[in-house]
Order: C-alpha cells, then structure tokens, then sequence
C-alpha cells in the first residue's frame, strides 16, 4: 500500500509546565483537538483579538483523507480566516452529480446551476491538506499557542473556570481555562470527563473506504451507484480527489468481518471489478458503521462542544465536517462577545439552540439516507425498488432518491431572530445565512458581496439599498451599500434578485453571515432592537 506522506510537528515544552500545581497558569480559552473545527475556531477567535491555546494529543497529520468534501459555506468561512482561495486552489471543484442504478444512469444535479458566486457548490480536497493549511494559517498568528502531543487527562470544573491535567512527554501539568472548547472528535475523552454521552442511532451495514491512486478520465462529478452491476445488491461511491486520488465507497453486510474486509488483497478484486482495471494503488483503506448521534447538550459549564465531539452524522451528504465548521462560526462571534463584555453570558446558550436544532437536521437527513441504501426491513426495501423502477421516468420518482443529500447551510429559528413585519417575496429570511452575488466598485473593479462582507469587519453589518439618504446605523455596526453616489454597484442585478431589493431594503447580519433582521425602510428603533436582540442585550 503507498503511504501517504505525514506532517509530523515537534513537541516544545512550555513554561505553563514549570508552575506548580496550585499556581497554574490561567488563559481565558483553551481549545482541545487541532482538527478542521478546532483550527478553525482558533484562527477566527484569534483574529478576534483574543489569545487562544490550542491543545492536540498528536504530533502530526495526515492519516488517511477522513472528509474530502468542503461545501460552498465552508469555503466562504475558509475565506474570512484568510485561507479560503488556498482551500479552492488545491482542491477539486465540482457541482454535478449523478445517480444509477444497476448499470443506467437514473438522473444527474447540479448543486449551483446559477452563476454569480464566488465559491462553488462544493470542493474535494484530503482532510490532511485542509488541516496543513488551517496549521500554517495559525502560525501566522501569534495570537494562538499551539501545543502539540499535550493530552488532556483530567478535568475539574469550577464556578468560573475549569482546571485541566495535560500529559505530556516530560509529565503532567494543569492549567486554567476560562472557557473550554471541546473539538477532540467523536471519541472526545472530555465528553466523557463531563459525564455526557451521545444518544442516537449507530447502524448495523458497514462500509469500506478505499483511496487509490490512479489516472481515470472519468469527469470531476459525484457518482453515485444502487445495485451496481460489479457490486450487487448494495451501493458504490466514487469521487475525484486531488493528485490523481479517487474515492471509492463500497457498502458491505452487516456482518462483514472488518479485519478480513481491509486486507489490501480482498479489497483489490472489488475495486478491479469496478473500474474495470487493477492499475491502481491503494493509499488508504478504511472501514466505518453509520451512526448519528449527539449530545443532549453541548455545553456543560465552562466546557463548550463543537465539532465531531458534539454530533456525529453518516460520511453520505458531507455533513460531518461542514456542520462542525458552523458551529465554529456560530460559537467565535458569541465568545468573543462574551469575552469582550459586550454581550452577557447567556447569549452562549444561543449556540446550543442553533448548533443542536442544526445537528437534529442533519441526523434527520443522515438517518434517511441510510434508511434508503440501507433498508433494514422488508417494507423498506419493497419501497426503495418501487421508487427507484419508477426514478428514471417520473420527476417526484427522482426526489425520492436518496443517495446521501448534501450538505447545505442550516437556518436557525432563533430567538436571535427579529421576524419579519413586512412583505417579503423572497430573499433570505432572518435566520437564513446570506447568499453570495457579484458586486463591483465605483472603479468598476469587480468583487463579491461575500468579500465586501470581510471588508467591513466580519462584524454585526447593515447590507442596505440606496434609496437617496442612508439610515443612521447603530455604533459599531459596519455598513455595506448597494447603489447610490459612494455604494457598490450591482452590475448584473443578482444581489437586488437575491435579496428581493427595493430602494431603502436593509439586511442587518451577524457576524457569522447569517440574517439577523431585514426592513423595507429601517429606522434606528427598528435597527437598535434588532441588535439588543441578536446580542441577547434586549
């Protein structure tokens, strides 16, 4: 089997591991688990203003591609830490995807078929890329200490701050933490400190992953098989990675025996029988059950969830590592507000509100997928051959497909949400994230609302239609103006279209990108409540 190459990082001590243990060091964050989420959190709260320790059992990365897929949402998040083009750079873009069955194709999608964004629907690239340019990414930032192979072991909660044992190489410390946020994945030893486990559903079919190298002329699409001719009787998956890297998806039964099944020399006759060729090698093979599970509460004290740590969901639709990235987004606004003072305590307990209703979305849909390829009883499966004889002929035949829906932005009914008083014929609604559309300066020099969004402090933002004469906006709230003598020009129509614009419309977005409130003809009242309310000050 080839080797993928690693990315190994040095150990350092640290002078925290000099203090005694009645003095230990105190830090306002300590995050746990240098993953995608855990990275991410740290780079965003870093640019925030804030220092961060970022603790990682590890010393390296690069073991296996994990997630491949980073949706379009993740990308624009990507671009507001200052990495997002790289992400685009290396990774595959791709938007088409294509269903079968047995040996004839049933139908194709297309995830953006509209132009105008910035981003596409989706990339492929190798979990170990995103998590080596999230690493040099956070060495640019003095802001976050990164502490490799430092274990967390124990912890005590206290009223304001928890007290973690770090092993190390040279021993144990503690230290203090302010607040605590929990990304060390879906086995988390800190979920279990705090005596939380998940709930959910873990399914009994497994499934083989595979990543081999190969050249394919195959184009840059999802392709997706039920009761492939080379594997009967279950389902196949096949994705585009970079470095001529493919994905390859095999369902198994139920009672496959996992080590039998990972032996490169019964996983070769599989794959050869699929492409049709053995001239391929393997670089990662794998073997995962399905299961969709979260924690009853992802905040126990001062320990914050996020992540894999916080929810688990089926590889099928990519929700695992996007929702994990929004609920990064989701929780660096709020704690840095909570930090700065601006915002009381409680408005944390907006995260769980969002982050969990958004995880019982994504389980729902994980748990119908897996329903649909793996039915589990004789009802299920007489219906999953109904739709899938009637898919290729019938339109709602093909809606009720499922081949593992993909990933998509959660909208949050929240009550950081101001409703809407007006008529409203379409746009994103509060609690809906903002879509993208180009934009262009006065120079004519042409851009993307998403990137006039960063440039106006990835903070609370007014995004508002000249009608003649500005409303007065609220301190610290940045401005974003369509039209008028000193706003952005829409060139092609697309923000008025996608934001359903009238002269003097306002959107007011939190931090995150997402609505917080929208007005025909906002006045300062309206704007200073929609505040007070998505703060959690009202």
């Amino acid at each position: 089997m080839a080797q993928q190459s690693h990315i190994q990082f040095g150990y350092r001590r640290h002078p925290d591991q000099d203090r005694a243990d009645g003095d230990a060091a105190r830090h306002q964050v300590v995050v746990v688990g240098a993953g995608p989420v855990g990275l991410s959190f740290a780079i965003d709260l870093a640019q925030r203003g804030h220092r961060v320790v970022l603790l990682d059992d590890a010393d390296r990365i690069g073991e296996g591609s994990r997630a491949i897929c980073f949706s379009k949402r993740s990308l624009e998040y990507w671009d507001r830490l200052g990495i997002g083009q790289r992400m685009v750079d290396k990774g595959v873009v791709w938007s088409v995807g294509k269903i079968f069955h047995g040996a004839s194709q049933l139908y194709q999608f297309n995830l953006l078929p509209e132009e105008g964004h910035k981003r596409p629907a989706f990339i492929n690239l190798q979990q170990f890329y995103a998590e080596a340019y999230l690493v040099d990414r956070v060495r640019e930032l003095a802001a976050i200490d990164l502490r490799w192979r430092n274990k967390v072991t124990g912890l005590e909660q206290r009223n304001d701050h928890s007290v973690l044992t770090v092993d190390t190489p040279e021993g144990s410390y503690r230290l203090r933490a302010d607040y605590l946020v929990a990304c060390d994945g879906a086995r988390s030893s800190l979920r279990q400190m705090v005596g939380a486990e998940f709930a959910g559903k873990v399914f009994e079919d497994q499934f083989l992953i595979a990543d081999v190298k190969m050249s394919a002329a195959f184009p840059t699409e999802r392709w997706f098989w039920f009761d492939p001719p080379f594997h009967a009787g279950r389902s196949a998956l096949l994705h585009r990675q970079p470095d001529d890297i493919w994905r390859i998806d095999l369902q198994l039964s139920p009672d496959a025996d996992p080590a039998v099944e990972k032996r490169p020399e019964n996983v070769r006759p599989r794959i050869a029988r699929m492409l049709g060729h053995d001239k391929f090698e393997f670089e990662w093979i794998s073997l995962y059950k399905f299961q969709c599970r979260r924690m009853d509460k992802f905040i126990h004290g001062r320990v914050i969830f996020a992540g894999d740590a916080a929810h688990q969901v089926s590889p099928f639709g990519a929700r695992g590592a996007n929702s994990g990235l929004e609920d990064a987004e989701n929780l660096a606004w709020k704690l840095d507000r909570v930090l700065r003072k601006l915002s009381p305590e409680a408005l944390l307990e907006s995260y769980h509100l969002e982050r969990s209703a958004a995880a019982d979305e994504n389980i729902r849909e994980s748990t119908r997928s897996t329903d649909f390829m793996a039915p589990v009883s004789r009802q299920e499966a007489r219906l999953r051959k109904a739709v899938l004889s009637l898919a290729k002929e019938t339109e709602f035949g093909k809606r009720m497909i499922n081949g593992g829906r993909l990933s998509v932005p959660s909208i949050y009914d929240s009550p950081l949400s101001t409703a809407d008083s007006e008529t409203w014929r379409g746009g994103p609604r509060p609690g809906a994230s903002m879509p993208d559309a180009p934009v262009a300066a006065r120079s004519g020099d042409p851009t993307y609302l998403t990137d006039a969004f960063i440039e106006a402090g990835k903070r609370f933002t007014l995004l508002e239609f000249a009608n003649g004469a500005a409303p007065e906006v609220p301190d610290g709230v940045g401005v974003i103006r369509i039209g008028g003598k000193d706003g952005l020009a829409d060139p092609a129509g697309l923000v008025g279209a996608r934001y359903d614009a009238e002269p003097g419309t306002a959107y007011l977005l939190r931090p995150d990108g997402y609505v917080a409130a929208r007005f025909r003809q906002p006045t300062r009242s309206a704007l200073d409540a929609a505040l007070a309310r998505a703060t959690g000050t009202n």
